[in-house]
């Protein structure tokens, strides 16, 4: 009987002890959030709807790295790409609008508003010359 009643006890710490351990277990990670750019923009709602293509960059102003993109894609503009910083703080409805819930997040379209490319995250100032480079001459062939 004594042996019984050992095992028992020793049944009922293991139970308790297996409880206690699975309360302290962290949560399950939630998967993470992914993020986009829009296929297609109001050309109306940017600066020079009449450019033949635009590249628009969401930005934060507490974002150092949206600051960086900002300085490198001014260097892009010409009469023919029309450039515009959209601030999160200052155009909050624009980036609800175009659901933008990362920066910096840049978008490249053409007149007609659809998105021929976008960068998540911060393009280099080659990368981004090369596919506006590509998309012009794409078009122009």
């Amino acid at each position: 009987m004594t042996q019984i009643l050992i095992v028992v006890a020793v049944a009922a710490v293991a139970l308790g002890v297996g409880w206690y351990m699975q309360q302290q277990a962290p949560d399950v990670p939630t998967a993470p959030q992914s993020h986009s750019t829009p296929d297609q923009v109001d050309r109306a709602d940017f600066v020079r709807p009449d450019a033949p293509w635009l590249v628009a960059v969401f930005t934060s102003a507490t974002c150092e790295t949206c600051a960086k993109v900002w300085t490198s894609t001014q260097l892009v503009e010409s009469d023919e790409v029309a450039i515009e910083n959209i601030e999160v703080g200052a155009a909050k409805d624009m980036h609800d609008r175009y659901n933008i819930t990362a920066v910096p997040a840049v978008v490249i379209a053409d007149a007609a508003g659809v998105a021929r490319a976008s960068f998540l995250g911060p393009p280099t100032s080659a990368d981004l010359w090369a596919k506006l480079a590509e998309l012009r001459d794409a078009a122009e062939a």
